[in-house]
Formats: C-alpha cells, structure tokens, sequence
C-alpha cells in the first residue's frame, strides 16, 4: 500500500465517521445526557466495534448475504426496530443525576453490538472495502480498520464534547425534553434516509 492510498483511505474514513448518522447522533445526545466520562464505553464501543465490523467484512461475511439475499431484508428490518427502540430510549432521558434508575448510557457490548443494525456503518463498511481493499488481502483489510479505530477517537471523542457542552443550555428541563425528541427524531430520519437511499 502507497503513502497516497494511505492517505486516500485515512481521508474516506474521516470523511464518513465525522459526518452525522445514528453513532454520532446517539453520540451526541449521550454527551448531553450524560456526561463525556459516562459516556465512554459508548464511545469505545463504537470506536472499537466498528472498526471489527469493517475487518469482518472484509474478510468474508458479505458472502452469507451473498448465499442467502433474504437476510439483508431481515437485517433490515430488524435494524429498524431496534433504532426505534433506542430513539425511545433518547427521547424519555433524562437530566444527568435525575434521571429514573433505569436511564444510563449505552455499554461498550451494546454500541459494539449495535454497529451490526446500523444502516450507515453497513454503507460504509461496504464502501471502504470495496473501495480500499479490493484486494481483499488480510494486510488490506486490516490498513482500513486501523484507519477507523484513528478517526474514530476524534469522531466519537467530538459529537460526545458536543453534547456535553449543550448541558449549559440544557439545564432547563423542557429544553432537555425537546432536545431529546429532536435527537431521537433525527436517529430516526436517518434510518429512513440511509435505508432508502441504498
């Protein structure tokens, strides 16, 4: 691998982990809710988790779709509704410290986990490899993993500061409401849009 296919392949990872989606959006509303330190399992679930996802692609799990085209419909479906429920989940969070005792932020295994039902991370996942790796060669693939585990950290690290710094704005607890419905509102629009644009 060249410096430029390096660098090519650094920039398209940014590129689609800076840009908002479910993660970043999910992120974000975790920073809000609850805090950057709190919210660092999720970040490291999702930092981590999809980088596997992208490795795993890349060596081999697209032919299960391959042999059998109906489970990308299943996944699909099932990924929808797992995102309304996390949608739900944001919208009846509540304020850091005054929240029910059942309102907490994603652990690192559901964020790792839940990179497998997200639209977006399938896209890009798809993209990297078939852009990046065309080789398919275990040295290939891995060069695009490790180039999502580093943008990661400043992706993941990003949306949740934002988040924590709305707290300042959020202190009052219809905003916080309206806040979270919009978070979970937006999660949602961005199911419908990834899923039928592709």
């Amino acid at each position: 691998m060249t410096l430029e296919h390096l660098l090519l392949t650094l920039s398209f990872a940014f590129a689609t982990v800076i840009t908002p989606g479910p993660n970043n959006l999910m992120l974000m509303a975790s920073g809000a809710n609850f805090g950057f330190r709190r919210s660092l399992p999720h970040m490291l679930g999702v930092g981590l988790g999809f980088p596997t996802m992208v490795f795993l692609v890349g060596v081999g799990v697209m032919q299960v779709f391959d042999l059998w085209p109906v489970s990308f419909k299943i996944l699909q479906v099932f990924s929808f509704g797992y995102l309304l429920y996390l949608a739900w989940k944001i919208a009846n969070a509540s304020a850091p410290g005054k929240g029910k005792a059942g309102s907490k932020p994603l652990s690192f295994l559901q964020a790792a986990s839940f990179q497998w039902v997200n639209p977006k991370a399938w896209g890009m996942a798809l993209s990297a490899i078939t852009t990046y790796a065309t080789s398919r060669e275990l040295f290939a693939v891995l060069v695009v993993a490790g180039c999502y585990v580093a943008c990661s950290v400043i992706s993941t690290s990003s949306w949740t500061l934002l988040g924590q710094e709305m707290q300042r704005v959020l202190t009052n607890p219809t905003r916080l409401r309206v806040f979270n419905y919009s978070m979970a509102f937006l999660l949602v629009g961005t199911m419908i849009w990834v899923t039928l644009k592709g």
